[in-house]
């Protein structure tokens, strides 16, 4: 069960942490107005509220079975299996309840009884993870010869192999079983900065209005991004960038409380395993080399010359003296940019995609017409854009279509995480169903990148290449340098506790300001306020999320690109790649798959392909007509 690609850090949002935007609509529609072929159908999870309290009570009735397996698994392999089998069948139920809640909040998050159920979702993990907290630690207590030959000899425990192997490679770092159950049992006050933070960004602010681009009041809200930071009309973006700055400048004290709680949490948990630090802790889980981030670093930092003659190029089509933040993403078309309607823009990301073969597109086709996808924005609703679901149902998409390419282009995003959960749900058993955090947005981005190689290569005018090249290069700055920016800005925040020192609003904007200027270069003006994007952003509630959306994004431009220029037997490997879940290390999958993320050519081969597009755009900008 995972929660995918909070899209408004990516795309539409890819400077999110700086400035808000608005749309031409000038009120945020209630959800009772939405016709319901726009929604979401929650029925493959659970068939109502009533079926969740039941589920609710089978979960917490079948706890105490786990008591008759203690101090016993290493009596016999049947135990072993047992006790797995168990945790399996419970943690299934967990998640259907925690995603149920989760999706109807997200419906509206000022209804309190969604809250309440979330809440009570998030109790029965803890107990879950309470009650079940002496297996590992019996298990690593066990000679390993004798567990691996439990899961040799035994046909339904075999399928557990890899993860017991794993479980002895991290035997440093488990606790005894009362330790284990102490942290298990304190889950709901760690996940508090990051429940906090929810609620501060999605129930309490509350923008203003401003005038749109024809002097009308516009509501504004953090769903009405992209467009404005689009919109030609300068003023109206400085507007909205105000406006936006000033009301989280209001809420800013408790944010940085909020994420200053969140890496001391990181740090807690990784000292209390025996890590060195908070990367160390975080890249184990998937026995990813600390090297791989590190270089992902130094590797960009080494070679920012290309997002610097972007930044410039952008600032001499926009023929501004002064380039500022709220620039970044604005128009580079004389003429508005074009709108999809939701049946357009489906029509297109099937078109663009068919690389992917007959197999992936008609299941992809099917899931946009078969209650998966929740498509506008409402009052209350969650932000972003997201793909969840669980291992009995169907996957879920959260979006807040507004007909924008970018928001097109997030419909591809989605469903590239939605096709992966399906496929590797069929192929998988339970306990292999998730995926890692490394691998997790090649999908979704693997279907941006052919989206868009579609686009420029079917572009009609010279005006609609340059748009699009404009967009490929926007998508490399915000899904690739951007989060290794944020990485960077990640790491930084983590060291500082990590070496005893505090965090504070002034040191998180600091940072993330000298950061900003470092990647942007000399030529962008960064305003007094515009510094607030290292406490705005939900993934840093996840420690070391983001590279991964760099990496990702790299491994995907190669996969890409193999798939387009039909390279014999890459689209069957993709294939497989899809179908493979947590069955064998991220680094080992991707492999397989035909990308070697410890080597340095996938990240180059993204930054020279970043460069050439600058290039090819100022080329054809400086072609007479």
């Amino acid at each position: 069960m995972q929660k995918l690609s909070a899209r408004t850090a990516l795309l539409a949002a890819a400077f999110a942490c700086l400035f808000t935007s608005g749309a031409a609509a000038q009120a945020v529609k209630q959800r009772p107005e939405i016709d319901a072929k726009y929604k979401w159908d929650l029925t493959s999870i659970l068939p109502d509220d009533a079926a969740w309290q039941k589920a609710l009570e089978q979960v917490k009735a079948g706890l105490g079975q786990f008591d008759q397996y203690k101090g016993k698994l290493a009596l016999s392999a049947a135990n072993v299996r047992e006790v797995l089998k168990l945790r399996d069948s419970l943690s299934l139920a967990a998640d259907n309840l925690s995603v149920y809640a989760s999706l109807k909040l997200d419906e509206d998050n000022r209804v309190s009884k969604y809250q309440e159920m979330q809440s009570q979702a998030s109790d029965a993990y803890s107990k879950l993870g309470n009650a079940s907290a002496f297996i590992q630690p019996e298990l690593l207590a066990m000679d390993s010869a004798t567990l691996m030959g439990y899961a040799a000899s035994d046909p339904e425990l075999k399928a557990y192999t890899f993860m017991l192997a794993n479980l002895l490679r991290s035997k440093a770092h488990v606790l005894s079983d009362k330790e284990e159950a102490l942290l298990a049992g304190a889950g709901p006050v760690l996940d508090a900065p990051s429940r906090i933070f929810g609620m501060i960004e999605n129930a309490d602010i509350s923008f203003g209005s401003i005038k749109d681009e024809n002097g009308r009041d516009m509501q504004l809200t953090t769903e009405r991004y992209s467009a404005i930071l689009e919109n030609p009309d300068r003023r109206m973006r400085r507007d909205a960038a105000q406006m936006f700055n000033e009301t989280y400048l209001k809420y800013i004290n408790s944010i940085a409380a909020s994420l200053s709680s969140s890496v001391k949490r990181d740090y807690f948990l990784a000292a209390s395993r025996k890590y060195r630090d908070c990367l160390e802790a975080s890249l184990d889980a998937d026995n990813i080399p600390v090297s791989v981030f590190k270089n992902l670093i130094a590797a960009t930092n080494a070679n920012l010359g290309p997002l610097h003659k972007w930044v410039t190029l952008r600032k001499k089509i926009l023929g501004v003296d002064t380039l500022y933040t709220y620039d970044l993403d604005a128009t580079l078309m004389k003429e508005k940019p074009r709108e999809y309607t939701w049946e357009e823009g489906k029509a297109l990301v099937l078109q663009g995609l068919s690389p992917l073969g007959k197999t992936y597109l008609d299941e992809f086709a099917k899931g946009l017409t078969s209650g998966w996808i929740d498509v506008y924005e409402t009052q209350g609703k969650g932000s972003g854009a997201y793909s969840w679901g669980t291992y009995t149902s169907h996957p879920y998409v959260l979006l807040n279509y507004n007909g924008s390419l970018d928001h097109v282009s997030t419909i591809a995003h989605e469903m590239g995480h939605s096709m992966n959960s399906l496929w590797t749900n069929r192929s998988e058993p339970y306990q292999y169903n998730g995926h890692s955090l490394f691998t997790a947005e090649v999908a979704s981005t693997c279907n941006e990148a052919i989206l868009m190689k579609y686009l420029i290569a079917n572009a009609e005018t010279k005006q609609e290449k340059e748009y699009l090249l404009t967009r490929y290069i926007e998508q490399i700055v915000s899904t690739f340098y951007v989060q290794v920016l944020k990485s960077e800005f990640e790491l930084a925040i983590h060291e500082r506790v990590e070496a005893g020192g505090s965090l504070s609003v002034d040191f998180f904007r600091k940072t993330y300001r000298d950061l900003y200027q470092k990647y942007w270069g000399p030529e962008l003006t960064i305003g007094p306020q515009s510094d607030l994007g290292g406490m705005r952003d939900d993934h840093f509630y996840t420690q070391y999320y983001v590279y991964q959306y760099a990496t990702s994004y790299a491994a995907a431009q190669v996969l890409s690109d193999k798939i387009v220029r039909k390279e014999p037997g890459a689209l069957e490997a993709y294939y497989q790649f899809l179908r493979t879940g947590a069955s064998d290390y991220p680094v080992e999958t991707l492999k397989k798959a035909g990308v070697d993320m410890t080597t340095p050519e996938p990240v180059a081969k993204t930054i020279k392909l970043f460069g050439e597009l600058v290039d090819q755009l100022e080329q054809l900008l400086n072609e007479k007509v």
